[in-house]
Formats: structure tokens, sequence, C-alpha cells
């Protein structure tokens, strides 16, 4: 048995929930999804409860299904929108690198970083099967997909390292604002990009910023285990998780990587009820790739009490506004009985150095 204080706790705010028919429920909020209310009293909430981690997940996919919500806010945006709303709990959009040039996610990440004064990081995730949505590349199949991944995060670091920490002066006197030998050309050419660079913006607060990855096959977890700090994981038992997280680490070769094991939840005491009903709704049973509670607050404490082999755990409540009040009012007040007061960056509460500036070692 393992100490729940100790396990980093994250959230994934997914719409309603991630169920296909959490927006029927009364207490959905539905109407109020696309609004900026919605997620800063959700995000705020669980930033003052004290969870580590809101994960936004995104994908150029449009959702057809007859019950579900066909439209999303774009991730990188409602993460920017909610560094105002938070103060302590860290800021993960998904920005899909399928279509996308690296250069635009690279300075959008670190506006964030910036913004938040160290709270920012970045999901790297591919999107097969959309290609007719932009008409600029070909098909790829999912390892060419994950290969363009790779130089995509390559180029993303890269820029971020562009400015050196002192590359602002501000000289009034001479009118100089930076310092040009502090600001550099990253000259990167792959296979899939050729980036001259530098970022348009300055080095921010972590250096650079967190990466995270999902692990749903081989080539998510290579790019994982080489690339990744935070890395998700799902499985659909304790063991399980413990024993892919080790092969994650080893993969990792003496890199520090945080393990997270994703946990599908749907709380409350008539929980099981409730997702008889969505069920109903949907017109099949809810199948999950990861271990799910469906159940009491009490026991979701029992459970994150057995959590053993990973660093922590990612909450994907499945009616959405529902659970995290009861996360918020029944959980977090036992496993989290003490909030860290809203200092340090993201990097600094994992107790990760900030990374050297490669350009600034290189002369």
């Amino acid at each position: 048995m393992s100490d729940s204080s100790e396990l980093l706790l994250a959230v994934d705010f997914a719409g309603t929930g991630l169920h296909p028919s959490s927006w029927r429920r009364d207490d959905s909020c539905a109407e109020e999804l696309f609004t900026p209310r919605y997620w800063a009293d959700l995000v705020g909430a669980a930033d003052r409860a004290g969870v580590d981690f809101a994960f936004f997940s995104d994908t150029f996919g449009v959702v057809s299904g007859a019950t579900t919500v066909r439209g999303r806010l774009e991730a990188v945006g409602l993460a920017a929108r909610l560094t105002t709303a938070t103060t302590r709990i860290g800021l993960i959009p998904t920005a899909t690198v399928t279509h996308t040039e690296p250069f635009h996610v690279a300075k959008v990440i670190q506006t964030i970083d910036h913004t938040t004064l160290g709270r920012a990081g970045w999901e790297v995730a591919v999107t097969p099967g959309v290609v007719e949505l932009f008409g600029r590349k070909d098909e790829q199949d999912t390892a060419s997909l994950w290969a363009e991944a790779h130089e995509a995060a390559e180029v993303a670091v890269r820029l971020w390292d562009s400015w050196e920490d002192d590359a602002e002066i501000r000289d009034v006197a001479t009118g100089r604002f930076i310092d040009r030998d502090k600001v550099h050309y990253i000259d990167f050419v792959g296979e899939y990009f050729s980036v001259k660079g530098s970022s348009i913006v300055p080095r921010s607060p972590q250096g650079q910023p967190l990466v995270a990855a999902t692990v749903t096959g081989d080539e998510s977890f290579r790019f994982a285990a080489q690339r990744a700090d935070l890395v998700r994981i799902r499985a659909t038992d304790l063991s399980a998780a413990s024993e892919l997280a080790g092969r994650l680490r080893a993969a990792a070769k003496g890199r520090q990587i945080f393990v997270l094991l994703d946990l599908d939840v749907l709380l409350g005491d008539d929980a099981a009820e409730e997702l008889a009903r969505l069920e109903t709704w949907a017109g099949q049973p809810y199948r999950s790739d990861t271990l799910v509670h469906v159940g009491a607050s009490e026991s979701l404490i029992e459970l994150l009490d057995d959590v053993a082999g990973v660093d922590g755990v990612t909450l994907r409540p499945l009616a959405l506004p529902s659970t995290l009040g009861r996360l918020v009012e029944d959980v977090l007040p036992v496993v989290r009985p003490e909030v860290a007061p809203a200092t340090g960056t993201l990097r600094d509460r994992l107790g990760l150095s900030r990374p050297a500036n490669r350009f600034a070692a290189a002369h």
C-alpha cells in the first residue's frame, strides 16, 4: 500500500466528461460548454484543491457520433485563457503535430509558460486520417506520424533554447533591447522539417516547458521514453500499470520521467445506476482501455492508497462537473490535505533541474 498524499494528481478536462452521453445529464452544464465561465470554474476549483496538472485533450478529428458533443474548444487557446483563472496547477494542452508547424506550437507553449510564471506543458500527439481537412500532405502511417513527432519535439526544444536567458539587456542608453549575439538560429534540417529559427519568444521560466505524451502503442512508447517528462499510461489493473511503468523507466535509460496512470472515474453513491443510464443513452456498454472506478468517494480514496509503481494518476471523469465536485469536496481533502503554496515552476515542484541552454554552452 502506498501513501496517496505522495501521488501526483492530474485531471483530464474533456468536455462535459469522457463518456459520450455525459452532456445529457441534468448537471452537465452542457449549455455553458463553450463559455469561459465553465472552464474557469472547473479548473479553478481543481487548482485550489491541490490538483497538480490539468490536461486538455485535443485532436483534429471531428466527433460525429449521434450522442456525442460534436465540437470542442481548441486546447492551447483554452489553456491560455485559464492562465488568469489559476495560480498553481500545471496547464498541459494537447497540440497535435500532424499538419502543424512546430514553430507555432513552440511559441504558444512558451507564451503560456511566461504568462503562468512556469506552469506550462505540452502533450504531444498525432492525428491520423485527417488529410482531407488540410490538403497539404499525403496520408501517413502511424510510424511516420510519430517519426514526424520526434522531429517536431526536437525543433520545439531547440526553439525554446534559441534565446539565452540573459539575451534581453534593455539598454536604454544605446537603444538595444536584446543582445543579438545571444539569440541563435537553430538551423534544424530533418526529414519532415527544415527550420532556421530563432523563436520570437524569449526563453521562458522553465527554460523548456514540460513535454507530455500518452502511451497507446509501440511508437508512442518510444517517443515517451525518449522525449517526455510526463508519461500517461493506460492499464486495466494496477499490476499491469506498474509493469508498464517499469519498462518505460528502463527505456528512458536514466532520464527522469514521471508516469501517470489514466483512471476513468464516476463518483457518487448511485454511480452504478448513473453509468447504466449513460450506457442506455449511448446504446452500448461503456468500455475503456484503462482502469475504471465507478462508486463512492471513499472507495476511490482506498484505490488511490493501493496505487504503486507509478508516480501518479490522471483522473478522467466520465461526467465532469459532478465528479469533479466530489473530487474537490470529498477526495482531495483526504489525499491532499495540505496544498502547497503557489511558488516555483512545475520543474521546481517535480525536482527537475532547469535545462541548460544548449546555445549558451556552445560559446
